[in-house]
């Protein structure tokens, strides 16, 4: 009689010595993050975290998490992975700083139809680089392979994030009021949001990810799309430390001006823009030309040149510009807090450069 073949989960499509493989490749990473508080020790079933050794006195945690949509996607196609992490960072902790909350530590999940170990360490490579440069440390995370769930070189991306804040400078800051200043931070471009609408133009126009960019010719499309999420975290916290002026922070992310400014206001305020006030990168005109998008629906679904939104105190607007250009930021005055006008809490005028 035949001895039937016995089945392995190999033979399934997982391979558990490559993830194991996976994990000590990327040791050396984490422990690259190491920030007072953690070790950043892979290996154990969950990571640690000290609060008091990292100084906190009556803390308040704060978590988020995020991906980076289908920005992904042009990384996988184009084969560019190295910057994709950084995304994934920058949009956990700046929506930890916005609330006056430092970043502690970071945890991300991997999915992939078949798990690649190089591009995978590449990925994380890419995390741990926005973990340094948010002050957090990498202490965990998880790879799954799933064949059938996803296209075997596909992967997606999670990320965790935890930060503290002191109890009584938790923000946006209830005194928000009629006449505070709105002042802008530059963005690097089109941060994580809106790939889905930019993947249509490309995909419109016919055009080859690793040829020329329409926008910026001396880089490749799919290298200038995957610029980086811009990280605010050690500049804002410089900021704070360094004044007490700032009532409220926004990250403008999915949802643009319009849905991301009122979630730090009050009821019955919103805020004025002045879209004259700030240059508009070239990438938003391309976007806007190339696919005959109108101002509104940039408004609504890009950050169009604006990463970071912060509400000051009119008497102490010049301190904190001063304290912004101090850390090598450049403020722009955007507008102002105003009498909400009806339901739309952001109005604007002017137009935007595109």
């Amino acid at each position: 009689m035949t001895a039937k073949p016995t089945l392995t989960y190999a033979d399934a499509g997982v391979d558990i010595d490559s993830g194991s493989a996976l994990v000590e490749a990327i040791k050396p990473l984490c422990r690259a993050t190491r920030r007072r508080g953690a070790d950043a020790e892979l290996g154990g079933f969950g990571g640690l975290f000290d609060l008091k050794a990292a100084g906190f006195t009556d803390p308040i945690l704060v978590a988020a998490n995020d991906g980076v949509g289908t920005k992904v996607k042009i990384a996988i196609d184009s084969g560019l992975h190295g910057t994709i992490g950084i995304d994934l960072v920058a949009m956990c902790v700046n929506d930890l700083v916005v609330q006056g909350a430092e970043p502690l530590f970071f945890l991300d999940y991997y999915a992939t139809g078949k798990l690649d170990p190089k591009v995978a360490a590449e990925v994380v490579k890419g995390i741990a680089e926005g973990c340094i440069a948010a002050g957090c440390a990498l202490i965990g995370g998880e790879t799954a392979e799933m064949p059938g769930l996803y296209a075997s070189a596909d992967y997606d991306l999670a990320g965790f994030a935890v930060g503290a804040v002191e109890r009584g400078r938790l923000l946006p800051r209830r005194d928000i009021g009629e006449g505070d200043i709105v002042l802008g931070l530059r963005s690097s471009g089109i941060h994580s949001n809106g790939f889905s609408l930019v993947r249509r133009i490309v995909a419109d126009h016919a055009l080859d990810w690793h040829g020329p960019a329409p926008f910026m010719a001396e880089k490749g499309l799919a290298e200038a799309l995957l610029e980086p999420t811009r990280i605010y975290v050690r500049p804002l916290l410089e900021v704070l430390r360094a004044t007490t002026g700032v009532k409220g922070l926004a990250h403008v992310t999915g949802g643009g001006f319009p849905e991301n400014l009122p979630r730090i206001l009050p009821e019955g305020l919103g805020i004025a823009l002045d879209l004259t006030s700030f240059p508009v990168p070239d990438v938003f005109r391309w976007i806007a030309r190339a696919g005959g998008i109108a101002e509104a629906e940039m408004l609504k679904t890009f950050n169009c040149g604006i990463g970071m939104v912060v509400v000051v105190a009119k008497a102490e607007a010049d301190a904190v510009a001063n304290a912004v250009a101090a850390t090598g930021e450049t403020p722009i005055v955007l507008g102002a807090v105003v009498p909400a006008q009806g339901s739309d809490r952001v109005t604007t005028r002017g137009k935007l450069d595109l």
